[in-house]
């Protein structure tokens, strides 16, 4: 769906391109107010086309970069405050600035309802023009405009954040000497996620919180029924007796008038006995739900994402948080990029099973929320044990949602048949392809 949003907006982006061009390019670079949004902040959606505004971070140094600095550009798809995805993106822009003495300028809200008539691969040029040598595109929803820009300016470096464009194992490989995809197995925290949630839930009943349908989408909540699957019997319950429905809301966070109100669907979920929510979205707005239902007196509990401190938007509720840590493999990348051994090159990077919630190490961890009792957080800890020594529930039989057979009994997946999961998994209620 973000593809389509964007293609949509194709013919007014050209138009804006001619305008800003006009008005002498972008605004001036400047510090955010605090105005870029909150946890459960949707988008603002609609309204007039405005002029991009390139920022730097708070306390950051506004004026031109020295010779020596290295200048990078990221474009966020929603706040950079977001307490998600975005966010997690943006602390890795700072960890890379405290790492390298680097200077990160960014546009957050990269949006077709948010940035009407423009592209990110047009935003990405105000960038190169504020002296970006490098830019980081963070959205599955950009792919096409990172490759469109990295091919139009082969002498800037790019990061495509979850794509697999050079992947040459994978289905739509190219050769971009200049772009570079980089992932975390989150597949694995999703897992853990799940895991937690089978622990958790008293009625049996899990509801998840998905956004658009893609690929990566299909692969996470299949990871994280696996995680539940596993655990739910490991904890003597009947697997087949687990009830796991995907609700998609058709984007990454709200857009009004657009998506389904990922607010409406967790309290749909809570109020039909689903007790536990994992979020698939880009922001915890499940944990405010559960948070106001439990005040209420109902037992519900959630498990966030994205972010590592996820779950401080309503702590007595969360029971945990798989989250995205993309400083050290950008902080790799970056080196390659100043001493010039930079290659192109498809990253899907797992945890640091030592240590999965090292900063400078994992890029992915998993911290067990404060709802989750000392029992299942002992549960947890010990299937994250299973997977630092081996096991892969990614292993057959396994079957798609249709009943097709897609790994024999005994058969491990490969990265393909895990990357490209066609449907959702037999056991799973929810769409497999959007209607």
């Amino acid at each position: 769906m973000q593809k389509n949003f964007a293609r949509l907006t194709a013919m007014i982006a050209l138009a804006l391109l001619l305008v800003l061009v006009a008005c002498g390019g972008p605004a001036p670079t400047e510090a955010p107010s605090g105005g870029g949004g909150g946890a459960g902040d949707s988008s603002s959606g609609g309204g007039d086309v405005t002029v991009p505004t390139v920022e730097v971070p708070a306390g950051g140094d506004s004026g031109a970069a020295t010779d020596e600095q290295f200048v990078f550009g990221m474009l966020l798809v929603g706040p950079y405050n977001d307490n998600g995805w975005s966010q997690a993106h943006y602390e890795a822009g700072l960890y890379l600035e405290e790492k390298l003495g680097a200077k990160m300028i960014y546009l957050d809200k990269v949006n077709p309802a948010d940035r009407p008539g423009t592209t990110p691969d047009q935003l990405a040029e105000e960038l190169v023009a504020q002296g970006a040598k490098l830019v980081i595109f963070n959205s599955d929803d950009m792919k096409d405009a990172s490759t469109t820009f990295a091919k139009n300016n082969p002498d800037t470096l790019v990061i495509m954040a979850s794509g697999d464009q050079v992947w040459e194992d994978g289905k739509a490989y190219e050769a971009i000497p200049n772009l570079m995809n980089i992932m975390g197995r989150m597949e694995y925290g999703k897992m853990m996620a799940g895991c937690a949630a089978a622990l958790a839930t008293e009625t049996g009943k899990i509801g998840y919180l998905g956004p658009l349908i893609n690929d990566e989408t299909r692969r996470l909540a299949a990871s994280a029924y696996l995680g539940a699957k596993y655990c739910y019997e490991k904890a003597g319950n009947d697997p087949a007796s687990l009830e796991f429905k995907v609700t998609w809301i058709g984007f990454w966070f709200n857009i009004p008038g657009v998506t389904l109100d990922p607010v409406q669907v967790s309290n749909d979920f809570y109020t039909t006995d689903y007790d536990v929510v994992i979020s698939g979205i880009d922001n915890p707005v499940n944990l405010g739900e559960a948070q106001k239902l439990k005040a209420e007196g109902k037992a519900v509990a959630g498990v966030a994402y994205d972010y590592v401190a996820a779950c401080d938007a309503a702590p007595d509720v969360c029971i945990g948080v798989p989250y995205f840590n993309w400083g050290p493999e950008y902080l790799k990348a970056f080196n390659t990029a100043i001493d010039g051994t930079w290659q192109s090159q498809f990253i899907w990077a797992g945890p640091d099973w030592a240590d999965i919630n090292n900063v400078d190490t994992s890029s992915v961890g998993f911290v067990k929320g404060p709802a989750l009792s000392e029992e299942d957080a002992a549960a947890v800890d010990a299937f994250i044990a299973e997977l630092a020594g081996g096991l892969n529930l990614w292993s057959g039989p396994i079957n798609l949602q249709d009943g097709t057979a897609y790994l024999a009994d005994g058969e491990v997946a490969s990265d393909q048949q895990v990357w490209y999961l066609p449907q959702l998994l037999e056991g799973m209620e929810g769409l497999s392809a959007a209607e």
